[in-house]
């Protein structure tokens, strides 16, 4: 057995760091998963009310409710999955209602009524993250990933 190759100077270590929770899908899930999200950036370096923050507090709290109004399935749980690696924030938001999916990120998003109540979310998640998708979940439901590009 051979030893592994000792590394070399150009190349720089990649430190992945991930928080995996799941919540009940309530609107009380949905604020829980706001507030660990941020305590868990706090922790990674990311301080309350900084930018990054606030910006991924935002998506969050914003997926979450999703989740938990448009995703939930009674006695399911929906899962935030955050992942800190290469200057990336992943955020990855995943319930059990597959047959609800949002619109495609490249498809315009439909027209609001100025002062609808509802169906303004996926804006704001098209506003926040510098991209965004939609992936199916084995066995069953949807994830929802933004990801936000981070400072140097």
């Amino acid at each position: 057995m051979t030893p592994p190759a000792a590394p070399t100077a150009h190349q720089v270590p990649v430190t992945v760091r991930v928080f995996t929770q799941r919540f009940s899908s309530t609107p009380r899930g949905a604020r829980l998963a706001r507030h660990l999200a941020q305590h868990q950036l706090d922790a990674w370096g990311f301080p309350y009310s900084g930018h990054v923050s606030d910006t991924a507090a935002a998506l969050v709290a914003e997926l979450a409710a999703n989740a938990a109004t448009h995703g939930r399935v009674p006695g399911r749980d929906f899962e935030v999955v955050l992942t800190l690696s290469c200057g990336v924030l992943r955020i990855a938001v995943s319930d059990t209602r597959g047959e609800l999916r949002p619109c495609d990120p490249g498809s315009p998003l439909p027209a609001l009524a100025p002062l609808a109540e509802n169906r303004r979310g996926l804006f704001l998640v098209a506003a926040l993250a510098d991209r965004w998708h939609v992936l199916d979940r084995e066995p069953v439901g949807k994830t929802v990933v933004a990801e936000l590009d981070l400072p140097r």
